[in-house]
């Protein structure tokens, strides 16, 4: 791990470079956070679990980040699209989706309709239109006709060139930028009930007509719609309002008041409603999801801590002890609340009382529970 990721990492949580390095030097040698967290305190400077699990993630996104960058960089070398400043731009990508933004318009592709209309000939009439020139686009589009290929009248030319016009503004990096933060910011969850469903699926009755901001839908009814349309109860989309978001591409696409003009601004419509706006919906529902599961699994800790510590023995007062030679025994006193009274680290083992019984498994706990305060 380079020492900027370290660096990126301890500023991101606020901690030392050095706590961070020596956390990655020991989750490579294969220690656990269990192992590091209980018994490389001096180490990492005595960080808790939480702070570990939390560098283990961060360091392991990185690496991820940097393996998709140097795939990336080996397949535009092959294909032949590799620059310099094509290559500043994925090495100074700062997250996943910003280097997939990048690299889509040069990703070796399936047969697509634009693709097609590329081999037809119909990539300089789309150009053509994106000028926006005052020119009359049937007549241009009929320079451009070849029966051979298919391009057999003006419509077919015009339809052509608009699907290839609709794969640029998919593969743009400013719109795909944009529409994402519209998804974020205005998108809402949208669920309906599926056909026939309205009685096998009466548990999800409250989502059979429903609609929340995504900025503000709490993680436990994104769950609960995401599983009832995994059982096919319920129909789900999320997508903000559509004129919204067709203004905002005809804003970055549509710079005339013309004929061509109309062409591009019916290219942007067929782009986000068939490419688009699909390809965003299916980032911000992986991006719910995902904060969802994080809140949940919160959640769930948060009551389990609670459990655990709740008063095993009732409304007694309790002293608990942690055997431990090199660095004490942890005491620990509460009160019949369960609410701590007092804490300490004890050396039993190097002090002058004696034990009144022979030592057990732990011959400290036998010298503590046998000592006078």
């Amino acid at each position: 791990m380079s020492q900027e990721h370290l660096a990126f990492v301890a500023d991101q949580l606020n901690l030392n470079a050095g706590q961070v390095g020596k956390v990655a030097a020991l989750l490579d040698e294969g220690a656990t956070i269990p192992f590091i967290a209980r018994y490389r305190k001096e180490a990492t400077g005595s960080l808790d679990e939480v702070a570990l699990t939390a560098i283990r993630y961060r360091l392991k996104s990185l690496a991820e980040l940097d393996a998709r960058k140097q795939a990336i960089l080996k397949s535009l070398d092959q294909n032949g699209h590799l620059t310099a400043e094509l290559q500043q731009q994925v090495l100074n990508a700062e997250s996943m989706v910003q280097v997939e933004d990048i690299y889509l318009p040069f990703r070796p592709k399936r047969r697509t309709r634009a693709s097609q209309a590329r081999e037809k000939g119909l990539a300089p009439l789309a150009d053509l239109l994106l000028q926006q020139a005052d020119i009359d686009p049937g007549l241009t589009a009929a320079d451009f006709l070849d029966p051979e290929h298919g391009v057999e009248s003006v419509e077919i030319a015009l339809a052509g060139a608009r699907d290839i016009i609709a794969e640029m503004v998919n593969e743009d990096s400013r719109a795909r930028e944009q529409l994402r933060a519209l998804y974020s910011s205005r998108g809402e969850f949208i669920s309906k009930v599926a056909k026939a469903q309205e009685e096998t699926g009466g548990k999800y009755r409250d989502y059979f007509d429903y609609r929340e901001p995504v900025a503000q839908a709490p993680s436990h009814r994104i769950l609960a719609i995401r599983r009832g349309e995994k059982e096919g109860v319920l129909n789900v989309t999320v997508a903000p309002p559509e004129a919204e978001a067709l203004a905002l591409l005809a804003d970055l696409f549509v710079t005339g008041h013309n004929a061509a003009s109309d062409q591009v601004l019916l290219a942007v419509t067929d782009s986000y409603r068939r490419l688009l706006g699909r390809s965003m919906e299916t980032e911000i529902r992986l991006a719910t999801k995902e904060a969802a599961d994080r809140k949940a699994i919160r959640v769930f800790t948060e009551n389990l801590r609670q459990l655990l510590l709740a008063a095993p023995l009732g409304a007694k007062r309790v002293m608990g002890l942690d055997p431990g030679f090199r660095t004490g025994c942890k005491l620990v006193c509460l009160d019949r609340q369960g609410q701590l009274l007092h804490h300490e680290t004890v050396y039993p083992h190097t002090s002058p009382i004696k034990p009144q019984n022979p030592p057990g498994r732990y011959p400290c706990c036998a010298t503590v529970l046998t000592s006078k305060p």
